[in-house]
């Protein structure tokens, strides 16, 4: 018996209605990043909400390590094996969070079936690319912008990246915040890192394009410490050895060392947000940066009176004046961000337009 048209359901039903949402993504563990930490935090708030997830990774595939940066692997995935895979699990959403040689794949999978997907822009690829190899900005956006153009949506993190794309020619691009555990990070003992005051410190990737150099050459009193992994690490040691080293940590251990430091510092000019910015003043921890994407839109949201942290193009000042800043300012500054809203405008993105 023929059952008919399913009837459709109001506008607020709609909104409600658990999605079933393939996840595709270049970047997962055991990386240790902003990419990775946003899509586990993201898919566990999704799940509590009911929705079913299908993470297509590339642990599913055969892989080979990416040029330049060994510790990260690439998956050789065709879009006949991810359409497979899209195929099984007949997602109502399909979002491809990277534009690695998965997410190639799976956008070519997605339009030879149909599928409309979104895509995510965490990681300023043209400005890496040319730090490393000096090759033109436009050269990059202009590959950048073919992948993302058939997306219905291109989630950001910031309004500064969203001008950004749409100066170079990005359509549907759309906000995307990001958020931090407030359970984990949080203030506490601070004798973690038993070096000499006022402690400052770097988290993150070790490389180029993180501009360690620029925190581990300033003039600066107390001590340095530099956590993570990454390509130039052999070379920052051997050219800053007065300087504190430590690998990946677990979260937990991570907040003890936030919690430890007087002042964390974000070198970076390239990031598109900086999660570690928000870990950092959820423990306590002022934080000082250049006034760039990342830290214009975590740090420059409050008046500066309100701020937990300090902003400078002389990185050294920032260090001094972010000393100044009261801890418990830091926190506030952090409270104000949750995963839950982050994963409700990421399904939000996912439905259809009116």
């Amino acid at each position: 018996m023929n059952a008919g048209p399913a009837l459709a359901l109001p506008p607020a039903a709609e909104a409600r209605r658990p999605l079933r949402i393939a996840i595709v993504t270049d970047a997962w563990r055991p990386q240790v990043n902003g990419v990775v930490r946003t899509l586990t935090e993201t898919m566990r708030e999704l799940a509590l909400a009911g929705h079913a997830i299908e993470l297509i990774a590339p642990e599913r595939f055969t892989t080979f390590p990416c040029p330049t940066y060994p510790e990260i692997r690439l998956s050789l995935a065709g879009a006949g094996a991810v359409g497979r895979m899209l195929d099984a699990f007949r997602p109502d959403a399909v979002h491809i969070a990277t534009e690695g040689p998965l997410g190639w794949a799976a956008r070519g999978a997605a339009l030879k079936r149909g599928l409309p997907f979104t895509t995510a822009y965490h990681t300023r690829f043209p400005e890496y690319v040319r730090a490393r190899t000096k090759a033109p900005l436009s050269w990059s956006y202009a590959v950048l912008r073919r992948f993302h153009s058939a997306a219905s949506r291109v989630m950001v993190p910031t309004p500064t990246v969203k001008a950004d794309l749409e100066a170079w020619g990005f359509g549907n691009v759309v906000l995307w915040t990001r958020g931090v555990d407030l359970e984990i990070f949080r203030p506490g003992p601070r004798d973690r890192l038993k070096t000499k005051p006022p402690i400052f410190v770097y988290v993150g990737r070790v490389a180029v394009e993180k501009n360690v150099e620029a925190f581990l050459a300033l003039d600066l009193p107390g001590s340095k410490w530099v956590v993570g992994e990454g390509p130039a690490m052999g070379a920052l040691k051997a050219r800053y050895p007065e300087a504190s080293y430590l690998g990946v940590l677990q979260q937990r251990e991570l907040a003890e060392v936030y919690a430890a430091a007087d002042v964390f510092v974000f070198p970076s000019r390239t990031d598109t947000f900086g999660l570690v910015l928000l870990e950092a003043m959820a423990c306590g921890t002022p934080v000082a940066a250049y006034p760039v994407t990342g830290p214009l839109d975590v740090l420059g949201d409050v008046p500066a009176a309100q701020s937990g942290g300090a902003m400078d193009e002389d990185l050294r000042k920032a260090c001094l004046a972010a000393l100044e800043i009261p801890r418990e300012r830091a926190r506030a500054h952090a409270l104000r961000y949750s995963w839950a809203e982050c994963a409700r405008q990421f399904a939000d993105h996912l439905r259809p337009r009116d």
